[in-house]
């Protein structure tokens, strides 16, 4: 638990020096950003930032795959939607091949 919370505070530190140089943050403003921007303002403590980034990526894989899952299933389930969604991605994608 402490070399994972060690980990985040790292990789937060690196945020935070990353933001501090880029010249466009609008392209960088993302949910860690927003975190950190709101414990410069006294919003959040550096233990609130520490907690939901390490929440974010503990929680994020078991709803990603569970929303997945049930995504493919919906698909199975409906052979029209699945036939359009891959003239789709063979009208985006041409030739190449598919990564994932």
């Amino acid at each position: 638990s402490k070399d994972l919370k060690g980990a985040m505070e790292i990789l937060i530190e690196q945020k935070r020096q990353k933001l501090s140089t880029v010249e466009k943050l609008d392209e960088h403003m993302d949910f860690a950003s927003q975190l950190i921007f709101a414990q410069n303002r006294g919003d959040l403590t550096a233990e609130n930032v520490n907690q939901c980034v390490l929440e974010m990526m503990i929680a994020a894989p078991d709803t990603l795959s569970v929303t997945l899952f049930f995504m493919l299933i919906l698909i199975a389930e409906h052979p029209t939607v699945e036939e359009e969604m891959m003239r789709e991605i063979e009208t985006v994608m041409g030739k190449q091949e598919l990564q994932s």
